[in-house]
């Protein structure tokens, strides 16, 4: 047997990398530009819970986005110019990811989006969400878009079990996310699921249980972060109440490559492993090092002679 089966060569990689994928699709280097559209949370604001996620920063999970204080265009162009440190060439996602990118009136979704869109280079838009901010109205603005550009909408799901979600404080039940995404399916709109491995009192078979469910949905990526706590957070309290126990960097490893296996082929993987402000970082502080993790988990799927959706089909069997 081959030891991938799966064409994704010009990565070098075991799994649908989401760099392989915007090749494929642009025929081109395009990279995310991070912005703070200036959103708030509706589990921060009251409309729903008030405090946020335990995980979630001060700048709701947009640490390393534009600087919310400065309109878009000049974080796009700020943030752009960061990027091209590192890449000289490419094309660029808008990327709203800070706080709920759609808890807003249409208008005001209309008017940002529409901004940002008309910048030279931008070919698509990322909209960092939650399933509970997706009326239809919102959703009818968005088929829209995904009629004329190219469009994923990013959910936080991090886990489906109702006990965890209780204690992070996600205001929102696994049946609000399958509904918020077939809304979205309704319209041929691109979803990417977030998971997080490592949340309080979790253990390796509810997070491998968590993989599985999202593999037999109709999600097309998927994001799976590693559990890095921040000071200032509320989970800093669960923490030291015991609630909260870092995954060693081999537990990680081996997680993440055994959850690659059970996705399918097609699903498109945009991130394996998160990490934090290192001046805010209290643990794991592995973490921080995020090549090592990612060339960890390359090595990993080597050593099985292993790749993305080995598992698949024998799991869908399963169920």
């Amino acid at each position: 047997m081959q030891a991938n089966p799966f064409p994704y060569t010009n990565d070098h990689k075991r799994y649908h990398t989401w760099n392989y994928h915007l090749r494929q699709t642009f025929g081109h280097k395009v990279f995310k530009v991070a912005l703070d559209g200036g959103f708030d949370c509706p589990n921060r604001d009251g409309t729903v819970a008030y405090g946020g996620c335990t995980f979630c920063s001060a700048a709701g999970s947009g640490d390393f986005a534009g600087n919310r204080a400065d309109d878009l265009v000049t974080q796009f162009h700020t943030i752009k110019e960061k990027m091209h440190q590192k890449w000289k060439d490419g094309k660029y996602l808008a990327y709203f990811q800070a706080f709920t990118n759609t808890h807003a009136p249409v208008e005001v979704l209309r008017e940002k989006y529409e901004t940002v869109l008309g910048l030279d280079g931008v070919v698509g838009l990322s909209i960092a969400t939650r399933p509970d901010c997706l009326p239809d109205e919102v959703v009818d603005y968005l088929a829209e878009l995904n009629e004329r550009t190219y469009l994923w909408v990013e959910l936080g799901l991090q886990t489906i079990h109702e006990r965890t979600a209780q204690l992070i404080n996600r205001a929102h039940d696994f049946q609000c996310f399958v509904d918020g995404v077939q809304k979205l399916r309704r319209h041929g709109i691109r979803v990417c699921v977030h998971l997080i491995n490592g949340l309080p009192l979790e253990t390796y078979d509810m997070m491998m249980e968590t993989a599985k469910t999202v593999a037999a949905m109709d999600v097309q990526g998927i994001k799976i972060h590693l559990l890095h706590l921040l000071k200032g957070t509320p989970m800093v309290k669960q923490y030291e109440k015991g609630l909260v126990k870092f995954l060693t960097f081999d537990e990680y490893v081996h997680l993440v490559c055994d959850q690659l296996e059970v996705l399918p082929p097609e699903m498109v993987v945009h991130r394996i492993t998160g990490y934090g402000p290192i001046d805010l970082l209290i643990g794991p502080m592995w973490s921080a090092n995020k090549w090592e993790v990612l060339n960890a988990i390359d090595a990993e799927l080597k050593r099985r002679n292993s790749y993305q959706g080995k598992r698949y089909k024998q799991e869908v069997t399963a169920r």
